[in-house]
């Protein structure tokens, strides 16, 4: 029972890191990891990524 709440548990994280952009963070950090790179400040990395969205409008709403 217990290992069945943790697994939802697991997934509800996911999820949320997926739906929020948590995610995008985690990876590119592991990124930075795997190639020995000096990852930028997580304030400069979200306003890099949200520079990006802008310039580089995709299918959306908006």
């Amino acid at each position: 029972m217990m290992t069945a709440v943790l697994k939802a548990g697991r997934g509800i994280r996911w999820y949320l890191k997926q739906v929020t952009g948590e995610a995008k963070w985690d990876e590119y950090l592991e990124r930075c990891r795997r190639e020995g790179a000096e990852p930028m400040s997580r304030r400069h990395f979200e306003r890099h990524r949200a520079e990006h969205q802008e310039t580089n409008p995709r299918a959306r709403c908006c």
